[in-house]
C-alpha cells in the first residue's frame, strides 16, 4: 500500500522534480507573455515569471529535505511553498479577472515607461504610431517620430492627412492572450503546490524505518 515512509519520500522527490519543470514553464510563459505584449512592462505577468524563479529555488530546498528527511529543511520548505501558493493563486486570479479596459490601462502605463527606442521598434513591427489616438503624433519629443511609418502606411493613399493608426488596438488581442495564458497556468500549478504542502506535512510526521538520526533533527 502506497502511504508509508518510502512512498511519501519518493512522491515528494518526484513532486519537486515536477516543480522544477513547472518553474521553467512559468518562466517561459512569462517571457512569452512579455514578448506577446511587446514588453509593455505588465506587472502581473512579471509576478508569474517571478513565481517561476522562486519555485525552482524552493524545489531545490524540497529535494534536499526529502532526500535527507531533514525536519528543519522540510519545515521551511513547507512554509515557503504555502506562501508561494497563496501569492501565485492571487496573481493568477488577478490575471483572469482583469478586463479589457484594465489591460489597456496596464499596457499604456508600460508603454510610457519603456524607452523611445523600444517604442519605435514596436511601431516599425506593427506599422502603427503611438499607443492610442492621443499619443500618435510627436508632441514633446517623447514619442518616436512617425514620419517614416506614416509614409509606409499611406503609400497607396492620396489623402494628405493620412496617418498610421495607434498601436494599442493592434496589441489588444496579444495582451489579452498573455493575461489568460498566465492566469490559467498559474491557477492550475498553484494547486500542485498545495498538494506539495500536504505531502510535506505527512512526510515530516512519518518515522524513518531505518532510524537515521537525521530523521529527528
Amino acid at each position: 500500500m502506497c502511504g508509508g515512509f518510502t512512498c511519501s519520500k519518493n512522491a515528494l522527490i518526484a513532486l519537486n522534480i515536477l516543480y522544477v519543470m513547472i518553474g521553467f514553464l512559468l518562466i517561459g510563459v512569462g517571457v512569452y507573455a512579455r514578448a506577446a505584449s511587446v514588453v509593455t512592462n505588465l506587472p502581473i505577468v512579471g509576478g508569474i515569471l517571478a513565481c517561476g524563479v522562486i519555485l525552482i529555488c524552493i524545489s531545490m530546498l524540497g529535494l534536499a529535505g526529502a532526500v535527507k528527511h531533514h525536519q528543519v529543511m522540510l519545515f521551511f520548505y513547507m512554509i515557503i511553498l504555502f506562501m508561494l501558493f497563496l501569492i501565485q493563486f492571487s496573481i493568477a486570479s488577478s490575471c483572469l479577472a482583469v478586463n479589457s479596459e484594465q489591460q489597456q490601462q496596464f499596457a499604456e502605463q508600460g508603454w510610457k515607461t519603456v524607452p523611445p527606442k523600444l517604442r519605435k521598434q514596436v511601431q516599425d513591427s506593427f506599422l502603427c504610431c503611438g499607443f492610442n489616438a492621443t499619443s500618435n503624433s510627436v508632441t514633446n519629443g517623447e514619442e518616436p517620430s512617425c514620419e517614416i511609418i506614416n509614409r509606409e502606411c499611406c503609400a497607396d493613399s492620396k489623402d494628405p492627412l493620412c496617418r498610421c493608426g495607434p498601436c494599442g488596438p493592434l496589441l489588444e488581442d496579444k495582451i489579452d492572450y498573455a493575461f489568460k495564458l498566465c492566469g490559467g497556468l498559474g491557477i492550475f500549478f498553484s494547486f500542485t503546490e498545495f498538494v506539495g504542502v500536504w505531502l510535506t506535512v505527512r512526510y515530516r510526521n512519518q518515522k524513518d524505518p531505518r532510524g537515521l538520526p537525521s530523521a529527528f533533527l
